[in-house]
């Protein structure tokens, strides 16, 4: 049995795979996984292009064929709308007229398959050096409270707070949806990578531990529970 490490957060990459073939998304998120990043899954281009659109990503993989929305018309959106995350392009077409329309729609790279995971994870490596190059944000802020992903640090009002990494990436994850509901599913997976709810009081535990570093001595609290719902980071009454 493989062991479910914790992603190095001065290492991990935020990843959206877009894959309507579940045992391959599968596969490729495990895979990632076990390299230390941390993954969103869209099984169409339409939901793709919403996570996209609303996530901070340091790279997209994107499979061409996709259901409801294509492959190459999501990253031509997505450009069109202003977004640069460095795309990655899956396809089984793979003559060079396919690639080259794929990086003409707007991708950053394309592999064709069959390959091997070993050459697709340093490609997404590269493009996320490449994407850090170019200036993209690494840091999150919320009032007075803001994290910094390559420096690995948080701080509120000027005062350094030391977190567990899990602590970290919950914030981080919290962070990346500010104003938004984060529900209790969205956290399993994406900050435990269940895909199931394990029964525990893990998530209630580890936001209380949070909030109590993040909020305690504060006049103004950040963390706040949505009754029925989930969790939300923002300044003021939620």
């Amino acid at each position: 049995m493989t062991a479910n490490l914790d992603p190095d957060p001065l290492t991990a990459m935020r990843l959206l795979l877009v894959e309507d073939d579940r045992d391959a998304a599968e596969y490729l998120r495990k895979a990632f996984r076990e390299a230390g990043h941390v993954v969103d899954l869209a099984a169409d281009g339409e939901v793709g292009l919403a996570l996209a659109l609303d996530g901070k990503y340091d790279v997209m993989v994107v499979d061409r064929m996709l259901p409801v929305r294509d492959g190459l018309s999501l990253v031509t959106e997505l450009r069109g709308r202003g977004h640069t995350t460095p795309v990655l392009i899956l396809s089984a077409l793979g003559q060079v007229d396919d690639r080259v329309q794929g990086l003409r729609a707007g991708g950053d790279d394309y592999l064709p398959k069959p390959y091997a995971f070993t050459e697709l994870l340093a490609r997404v490596e590269a493009l996320s050096r490449r994407g850090v190059a170019q200036g993209a944000e690494t840091v999150y802020k919320v009032a007075d409270l803001e994290l910094d992903r390559l420096a690995h640090r948080v701080a509120r009002g000027g005062k350094e707070i030391p977190l567990q990494p899990r602590e970290f990436r919950l914030l981080e994850y919290l962070l990346r949806h500010a104003g938004q509901v984060v529900t209790r599913t969205m956290l399993l997976e994406n900050v435990w990578d269940y895909h199931f709810d394990p029964q525990t009081n893990v998530i209630d535990v580890h936001v209380s531990r949070l909030r109590s570093k993040i909020d305690k001595g504060f006049d103004v609290p950040l963390i706040h529970t949505v009754r029925g719902a989930g969790y939300m980071v923002r300044a003021g009454a939620a």
